[in-house]
């Protein structure tokens, strides 16, 4: 599961197996994942995280986007 960065108490990765589904997201704290698309963003699965939360996380994915797009194309390109 390679992890693109973290910011404060979050990971954000994706899993190497994902290829076939489209580009997204993991996002990781203690017990919680949740998954958000990219192309546009928006939560797949909440994953226990509260709605204050997940609007924080989401903020962090749309600054991080290109960052996000880059670290999935360059990953799965190979």
């Amino acid at each position: 599961m390679p992890t693109v960065f973290k910011n404060g108490p979050y990971r954000f990765f994706f899993h190497s197996n994902d290829r076939d589904e489209p580009i997204h997201v993991y996002v990781e704290r203690e017990d919680m994942i949740a998954k958000f698309w990219l192309d546009p963003v928006r939560l797949q699965i909440s994953g226990g995280f509260s709605r204050i939360e997940l609007r924080r996380i989401q903020n962090i994915i749309e600054k991080n986007h290109q960052r996000l797009v880059e670290a999935w194309n360059d990953y799965f390109s190979n």
